[in-house]
């Protein structure tokens, strides 16, 4: 049996693979076009229009070692392929868009295994894992873990506002001035600017040239510089609320302070990229 290469198993079975392109389009369009508007909707998760690219650029990258892999059909995948499919059977049933969706990525891995092999698979995993960041986590699970982030920046604000020797108490989420009071609510706590920076920082860490070891380091410190600038975006609006009133915690300043602790959090985690390959420019 004469064994194929990636670039002519795409040739050779060309029509086959659009068939299986045009399925699974039809099987999971209604679950895209929901995870569409999520990403339109929820600026927690507007990075999931970038998921797709920047999954497709990593695959265009590995163009080179993956059209010259061999190709040997996996059965491996045929089993991971049947559990996608009872994956989004019982999602559907019971109305869960989140198993719905990450069935999809299940599939394309299994369909990867299946139709290409496991030196393909190889290849290919780190683009086809990606897309997983285009998936809205349940709000169940959001909001367990944006409460003991909540917490968390509370408390770590109020220790350094105590700290600069400004008269501050926490009880909970609520930090209280003599003057004013501040609740550090859901949209402080993090979890927007935390899902963001992990994507991003995951596709960052992979663009870079450094080992895997370095590589966990970046990841595992993009939700470090997450909390940390959040921190900081609470710390800064505690101390223009004590002595400019509520209004600098509210509309406009709000706002800009989310964007701006963002665009630090990916300024530090883009110079520590450069530190850990070894040169600053």
């Amino acid at each position: 049996m004469i064994q194929m290469t990636f670039s002519e198993s795409l040739r050779n079975y060309r029509y086959e693979l659009l068939l299986a392109i045009i399925l699974v389009t039809g099987i999971y369009g209604t679950i895209i076009s929901g995870m569409a508007t999520d990403w339109y909707r929820d600026d927690n998760y507007s990075h999931g229009f970038l998921v797709p690219l920047i999954a497709a650029y990593f695959l265009r990258e590995r163009w080179n070692d993956l059209k010259s892999a061999r190709v040997s059909s996996s059965n491996i995948g045929l089993v991971v392929i049947i559990c996608a499919l009872l994956q989004l059977i019982i999602a559907t049933f019971g109305n869960e868009y989140f198993t719905a969706r990450t069935s999809m990525v299940v599939l394309i891995a299994g369909m990867v295994l299946y139709f290409f092999g496991t030196e393909v698979f190889r290849i290919t995993r780190m683009p086809v894992l990606y897309l997983l960041f285009m998936v809205p986590l349940p709000y169940i699970i959001y909001n367990a873990l944006a409460l003991p982030l909540k917490m968390f920046v509370s408390w770590i604000s109020v220790v350094f506002l105590k700290g600069i020797g400004l008269s501050v108490v926490r009880e909970g989420n609520i930090i209280m001035f003599p003057s004013i009071t501040l609740e550090v609510a859901d949209a402080c706590s993090g979890m927007r600017s935390l899902i963001s920076i992990l994507a991003l920082g995951t596709a960052y860490a992979f663009f870079l040239p450094i080992s895997h070891m370095k590589r966990w380091v970046l990841i595992l410190s993009a939700i470090v510089l997450a909390i940390v600038t959040n921190a900081l975006r609470v710390i800064i609006t505690g101390i223009l609320a004590n002595y400019q009133g509520a209004a600098v915690a509210r509309g406009f300043f709000h706002e800009f302070a989310g964007m701006a602790v963002f665009a630090l959090a990916m300024a530090m985690m883009a110079v520590f990229g450069l530190l850990l390959r070894g040169k600053t420019s």
